[in-house]
């Protein structure tokens, strides 16, 4: 078990859950990761096996079949899938802020039809903000929901989502709301629990999924965009059952998935340092193992540095939340630092693999292509140092 990366204050059955899913990293993901990688193929197994063991209903209350244990428990689970394949890590992630989203802001009706068959893994979550106009500007949706009777008419275009193809519920979150003098438009707009089939094409009258976006990394996992063309949905399926909460909706998931961007970040620096430190003891220059040359050594010294840092920072922003607490500050540090910290530990270890790794026999190219998607993932490095410095502003500010 390695030094880095350990965490203070478990209980045992946060132990022995951390411990079944390092074991099934080792056996189930590793061994595959690369080659399911390089053919874009979907780890049908790998998910199958994390529904048997519960992984689905980890964060999910007792009360509706699942575990319902904390955001750290969640959060050190991910760091492990990610070290063995991040793809996988996105696969429950997007799941895990729809069921997060329904815990906290739904109805009793959507949590108690919603929650049981999403602990299973019989329904699939995925989540939906972006838009192909406006990046990380959520203000500007132009998604639009218009209420006829019972139902609302949704019409837009939205971009970027993780399990577009493999889910089965998707939060989307669209205008319900014109412009209006002196009203903020994050409070004209509002969440749906659009339910669907998985695949591509026309998944639902209205709901159309059109296919796989050919990506760079973060490979096997299907990203997609979602076009809305009179969709009807009905009143019943606005999360929590009023309108024009969705913005603070999607914020709170959103924190919950800045938490799970750190923890992927901390997984793969992880792994990334392990394939470096067992390469640069094994690969020999000038009569010795390069890890006895200083100037790997100092590569090693920074990457367990920042491995052990970015853990760190990705526990504290974990409890934060577990405690009730508003962590907006906290997950946007950890997930800015620990998204840096990973490119900078994934590239040090390509480095010091020389030109091998620069084959695509070697699973350090496959990290070297995953780490990117984590520095624009559930908003951007800029995005991040802005929510830091206005929260730093609030606690900091000066009497006038």
């Amino acid at each position: 078990m390695s030094r880095l990366a350990q965490t203070e204050g478990l209980t045992d059955i946060q132990r022995e859950i951390l411990s079944t899913v390092r074991d099934f990293v080792d056996k189930e993901i590793l061994p595959v990761a690369t080659e399911l990688e390089h053919r874009d193929e979907y780890p049908t197994a790998i998910v199958e096996g994390l529904k048997e063991l519960g992984v689905f209903g980890l964060m999910i209350p007792e009360e509706y079949g699942g575990l319902g244990e904390s955001l750290l428990t969640y959060a050190l689970c991910v760091e492990e899938i990610a070290r063995g394949w991040m793809s996988v890590s996105g696969i429950i992630n997007t799941h895990f802020i729809v069921a997060y989203m329904l815990k906290q802001h739904g109805t009793e009706e959507q949590k108690e039809y919603f929650l049981p068959k999403m602990a299973l893994g019989e329904i699939r979550g995925a989540f939906s903000m972006s838009e192909p106009g406006l990046g990380s500007d959520v203000s500007a949706i132009t998604s639009k929901a218009v209420q006829d009777g019972d139902e609302y008419v949704l019409n837009g275009q939205k971009m970027w989502l993780t399990n577009g193809g493999t889910s089965t519920l998707v939060a989307v979150l669209c205008r319900t709301g014109d412009a209006q003098e002196g009203v903020a438009p994050h409070k004209a707009m509002t969440t749906f629990l659009i339910e669907k089939e998985p695949g591509f094409g026309e998944v639902r009258p209205g709901l159309t999924i059109p296919g796989k976006i050919d990506k760079m990394g973060y490979k096997g996992v299907d990203t997609t965009e979602l076009i809305m063309d009179g969709l009807r949905i009905p009143a019943d399926r606005v999360l929590g059952g009023m309108p024009n909460r969705g913005f603070y909706q999607m914020m709170d998931g959103v924190e919950v998935g800045r938490v799970n961007v750190a923890a992927r970040g901390s997984g793969v620096a992880r792994r990334a340092f392990e394939l470096g430190v067992a390469y640069a003891q094994q690969r020999h220059t000038f009569g010795k193992p390069i890890a006895q040359h200083q100037a790997i050594q100092f590569k090693l010294a920074e990457m367990g540095t920042k491995v052990e840092a970015a853990h760190a920072m990705m526990v504290n922003a974990a409890r934060k939340k577990d405690s009730g607490a508003r962590n907006d500050l906290e997950a946007g540090m950890a997930k800015y630092l620990a998204s840096e910290y990973c490119k900078e530990v994934v590239e040090d270890a390509f480095r010091i693999h020389g030109g091998y790794g620069f084959s695509k026999e070697y699973e350090i190219e496959r990290l070297y292509r995953e780490a990117p998607m984590l520095l624009i993932g559930e908003g951007t490095a800029e995005i991040q140092k802005m929510i830091i410095g206005r929260r730093l502003l609030e606690e900091y500010r000066t009497q006038d």
